[in-house]
């Protein structure tokens, strides 16, 4: 019997902020008790290298199980624990603080890799308006 893998990525594929984001720019997310948090280690790897990895590549390595093997693991126990921790729904960027507190739109290619763009940016702007790309909003942190 095989595991169920899911997955968080997406493509072509613009995320939004969420309707009740009170970031009117992008926004470095601080970090908490001097240590960062999730969403300011998905804004750092994200925006050191937009377009290199995918939202799945994202969610794991900023996990609490990604952030424990960190660059001591092997390709195999990376692998391993990586089949495990996706054998399971896992939140997708959607729900990242990104969109939902700090300005932050997620654009996903053709070939799923992700890069952030603030949204008081042009380039925000362009994507939001591109009906080529599949538009979706971060979600929100409230009820409506």
């Amino acid at each position: 019997m095989t595991k169920t893998v899911h997955t968080t990525n997406c493509f072509n594929t613009f995320i939004q902020v969420a309707e009740d984001c009170p970031a009117r720019s992008g926004e470095e997310p601080p970090a908490r008790a001097g240590n960062p948090t999730v969403a300011g280690l998905q804004y750092k790897m994200i925006a050191e290298a937009p377009y290199k990895y995918t939202s799945d590549d994202v969610i794991f390595a900023t996990s609490a199980r990604g952030r424990q093997l960190g660059a001591k693991a092997t390709k195999q126990e990376l692998s391993l624990a990586r089949e495990e921790f996706f054998s399971k729904g896992q939140a997708c960027l959607r729900a990242s603080g990104l969109g939902k507190r700090f300005g932050w739109g997620v654009h996903a290619d053709a070939e799923g890799r992700v890069a952030i763009h603030a949204v008081d940016s042009k380039r925000y702007q362009a994507l939001a308006r591109d009906p080529a790309i599949q538009q979706v909003r971060a979600m929100r942190t409230r009820r409506a």
